[in-house]
């Protein structure tokens, strides 16, 4: 749905020029906004690169196993279904630390292993999510973000005075919406646990 909205302000916006006389404006645009779109990648690639390097030597040094020793009572009240050694609990941790430095894009492939890991404990069937399966889709969505680094180095990127100045507010804004999805989770899985 949302690439046909997308298509359509193309489409309207193309149209819009070409009745004004101005189609030689779209083509300066589409440039415009590619070479700031390859810009900024390349920004970004190096912040990414650098964090993921940063996660690679915790992980490599037993600090996501300390991490997972030091919030294991969280995670086993959030995951009261999981084994407290089982690997889906280091790829949870490991996720959950990425979208705590700001870091969704390094979050995603522990998130995908987190998932995989989990599917091997659903009980249920193959193509319905277990408890654990929602609850870590809603903390990893609603994760609370103590270090937005890849705000902050958009913000870098284009020159703001002051690029941390969103720390405060981005704490707590996450935090905000951390609560409402582990609340939802907690509310819809009684709801729903009646109905199976």
């Amino acid at each position: 749905m949302v690439n046909y909205v997308w298509l359509g302000m193309m489409v309207f916006g193309i149209l819009v020029a070409a009745a004004r006389g101005h189609i030689e404006v779209v083509t300066k645009a589409a440039l415009d906004g590619a070479q700031v779109a390859v810009k900024t990648s390349l920004s970004l690639i190096a912040i990414i690169t650098f964090w993921l390097g940063i996660m690679k030597l915790a992980e490599a040094a037993g600090l996501v196993r300390a991490l997972a020793r030091l919030v294991r009572p969280v995670t086993s009240f959030l995951f009261p279904s999981v084994p407290r050694d089982h690997p889906a609990m280091g790829a949870i941790v490991m996720n959950l630390s990425a979208n705590i430095l700001g870091l969704g894009n390094a979050a995603t492939p522990m998130g995908l292993i987190a998932m995989q890991e989990l599917q091997k404990l659903n009980k249920r069937r193959p193509d319905t999510a277990s408890e654990a399966m929602c609850t870590f889709l809603a903390l990893n969505t609603g994760c609370i973000t103590v270090i937005p680094t890849t705000i902050i180095g958009i913000r870098v990127l284009y020159g703001s005075q002051d690029p941390a100045e969103i720390v405060g507010t981005t704490i707590f804004a996450t935090l905000c919406g951390m609560t409402v999805a582990i609340l939802a989770d907690r509310i819809l899985r009684s709801l729903y646990r009646n109905r199976w």
